[in-house]
């Protein structure tokens, strides 16, 4: 991170690259807005747990950097988080990034919250496993497995691709 502010500084007094990072800031405001229009309605399943404190989660989503939730299996932590978050303002500027430990489990919690989104599954929601990719430069949400975040960290070391990372499924010793 710091690497990276001190080249922008140097590149600053460079007189003729200042107009190429004005048109590069009004570039990338021009994508967050169009991204931010992507956005669906967001309802959340009554039955659910987690939707009955959505507010909640929102807005503590909206003031920490880091958001640990627990609870029981079906209380909609995998399918309602990412639209918590997507509710909160995040995967504007990135994709929310959503890990599923299987293959399986990724396909079809991407497809669940692609329908209750009301989307295509590939667009505004997508998925990555091995083998198989169903996202584009419109992808909101994207729920993947393990083994995918650790190659995108290959090519993205800090995730800045991502904002924010949702972990599911933390191991624990009995």
């Amino acid at each position: 991170m710091l690497f990276q502010r001190f080249n922008l500084k140097k590149e600053l007094r460079k007189k003729h690259r200042r107009k190429n990072l004005h048109e590069e800031i009004l570039q990338s405001a021009a994508e967050a807005s169009r991204r931010k229009k992507l956005v669906p309605d967001i309802t959340f399943p009554p039955g659910l747990p987690t939707s009955r404190i959505a507010k909640s989660i929102i807005k503590t989503i909206q003031d920490n950097q880091v958001v640990i939730v627990a609870g029981e299996t079906g209380s909609g932590k995998s399918t309602q988080l990412s639209k918590m978050c997507l509710e909160a303002g995040q995967g504007v500027f990135g994709m929310i990034g959503h890990t599923q430990p299987r293959r399986v489990a990724a396909r079809s919690i991407a497809a669940r919250v692609a329908s209750e989104l009301g989307v295509k599954l590939g667009d505004e929601v997508g998925f990555q496993v091995r083998f198989e990719s169903k996202t584009n430069s419109d992808t909101l949400i994207k729920i993947m497995t393990d083994g995918i975040l650790l190659s995108e960290i290959q090519n993205d070391p800090f995730l800045e691709s991502m904002t924010p990372l949702l972990l599911m499924r933390f191991t624990r010793e009995p």
